[in-house]
């Protein structure tokens, strides 16, 4: 009998947090869900922060996920919005974490290259490979799709790790 992990993949973002949950079986991926966890931007950032945690720590709760994966924030230009960033990929790696959850992280690249091939694309191409390889995908915006790529990501690493450690035992 084939073991189901549900993996929950979290895009990271102070405004939109996207978050998509998937179900691995053996070598297939299944669709759970998706959304965005979104904070009012006419509040303090202490306040957004808890918005994101509490939209975050529900859908934890609601989906039961084995394990969490995470995209590695990406440095910018303007220092204060990689700064809030930060504080936001905080909160998004606390919630699995308290929940018991392990928490892999991957960069947009790692990402990319696991779902489309290369690791540089558009977000397009994540769009029709998130069809073509789970055709019961449900979506809406590019930061709920990015986390789905991010899980599939997970998913892949995770059968590429189980192959190396059989190979090795």
């Amino acid at each position: 009998m084939t073991t189901v992990i549900r993996i929950i993949g979290i895009d990271p973002g102070l405004r939109r947090t996207g978050w998509g949950v998937i179900d691995t079986i053996g070598n297939s991926l299944k669709f759970v869900a998706s959304g965005t966890v979104t904070s009012d931007g006419d509040m303090d950032l202490a306040s957004r922060l808890c918005q994101l945690h509490d939209g975050l720590a529900e859908v934890v709760h609601a989906y039961r996920p084995d394990e969490a994966a995470v995209e590695q924030t990406f440095v910018n230009k303007d220092a204060v919005a990689t700064l809030k960033l930060g504080q936001a990929r905080g909160v998004v790696m606390l919630v699995p974490a308290r929940a018991g959850l392990p928490v892999a992280e991957y960069a947009p690249n790692a990402v990319k290259k696991s779902v489309i091939g290369v690791g540089h694309g558009e977000k397009q191409q994540i769009h029709m490979m998130l069809k073509i390889l789970m055709p019961k995908v449900e979506f809406k915006g590019n930061d709920a799709a990015d986390a789905l790529a991010i899980a599939i990501c997970h998913a892949h690493q995770r059968a590429g790790n189980r192959m190396r450690q059989a190979l090795a035992g």
